[in-house]
């Protein structure tokens, strides 16, 4: 009879664990040291199974399928948890928030929510408590610059790092130090490792 594969829960969604590279400790295949694999999510009737592969050999190359069961997969799932920045992007363009956020958390790191009324920013930022606060600058009726007064004004948001998003400059400018009001300034279209970076260099010790 072969191996049967343990079933868990999915404390997050499959297309949030599947895919996602991993450190873990292989222990029942006799293995106390970590080693990293590219976890997979595979669902059937009975619900999900996870595993990862990591390489036991180079030479001949080798690899091996190690599956998870709930207490690991809870383990591993909490870390992804703990680790994600959180981002707050505000902007009227909902298609362009959108895409934003796939984009970040396919990269994995973080957790991003839209808000697209400028009006609503300042207390979307007071319930999600966000890391970093990605924020347009043209939009109506509400600019980013009063969005910005009004988090610096907040003291339980005053430390919260900003990064204004425009097209009014371009990505050359942006490299040369630009900022605007004292906040870190990107370029539209949005560059998603130029993002990232900018992400990064604001809030280097977020955990």
């Amino acid at each position: 009879m072969g191996y049967r594969p343990p079933t868990v829960k999915l404390p997050l969604s499959p297309e949030e664990i599947d895919g996602r590279t991993v450190t873990f400790r292989p222990v029942r295949d006799g293995i106390e040291s970590e080693v990293s694999g590219l976890i997979q999510v595979i669902e059937d009737a009975n619900g999900f199974s996870v595993n990862a592969s990591y390489i036991v050999g180079q030479n001949p190359p080798r690899s091996h399928v190690y599956w998870f069961d709930q207490s690991e997969i809870d383990a591993i799932t909490r870390s992804m948890i703990k680790e994600r920045r959180r981002i707050l992007i505000v902007d009227d363009d909902s298609d362009s928030t959108h895409l934003v956020k796939i984009l970040l958390e396919k990269a994995g790191g973080y957790l991003v929510l839209e808000e697209n009324a400028a009006a609503k920013a300042h207390q979307s930022a007071r319930n999600f408590r966000p890391d970093v606060i990605l924020l347009d600058i043209m939009m109506p009726e509400t600019d980013g610059s009063e969005v910005a007064a009004q988090i610096e004004a907040d003291p339980e948001l005053q430390t919260t790092p900003i990064i204004f998003l425009t097209a009014l400059v371009t990505e050359p400018e942006t490299k040369t130090g630009l900022s605007i009001e004292g906040h870190r300034v990107l370029a539209k279209p949005i560059n998603i490792p130029e993002l990232i970076n900018g992400i990064e260099e604001v809030c280097p010790h977020v955990t």
